[in-house]
């Protein structure tokens, strides 16, 4: 199964980590779903995660990732140096969680501190699926 990666298309944080997550996809593994879309609610639906609020999640051949996990487990594949990021894991959950959840609490806030969102190119609109 080809990694798909379901983030929140309203949010412009976001939206800016799907970029990131696309720039440095050296091996063109992930695939995006907004979860307002009718392919990001399938997809949740299909796994019984219902709209994961605040929460970016990947769904992969190892199963279904959600906060922390997710983020983890997206670095770990997007090579070096990102891929150190996977040794956290090794952090006991609630608190990667709950950094996750302070992060996606703020995250609209943070927004306003990134620079304009411009439209995707065309490699990355091949990645979303909708």
């Amino acid at each position: 199964m080809t990694p798909v990666i379901i983030f929140d298309g309203d949010c412009l944080f976001c939206q800016r980590s799907v970029r990131f997550i696309h720039r440095h996809d050296r091996a063109n593994a992930y695939r995006f779903a907004a979860r307002q879309t009718s392919v990001g609610t399938r997809l949740l639906g299909d796994v019984g995660v219902g709209l994961a609020p605040n929460s970016m999640v990947l769904i992969d051949d190892e199963g279904i990732w959600l906060r922390s996990d997710a983020v983890l487990r997206i670095a770990g594949r997007l090579g070096a140096p990102w891929s150190v990021a996977r040794i956290l894991l090794g952090v006991p959950r609630p608190l990667r969680d709950g950094v996750y959840r302070i992060v996606a609490r703020v995250r609209h806030r943070l927004a306003r501190f990134l620079p304009a969102c411009e439209l995707p190119d065309a490699a990355l609109r091949a990645k979303i699926l909708d």
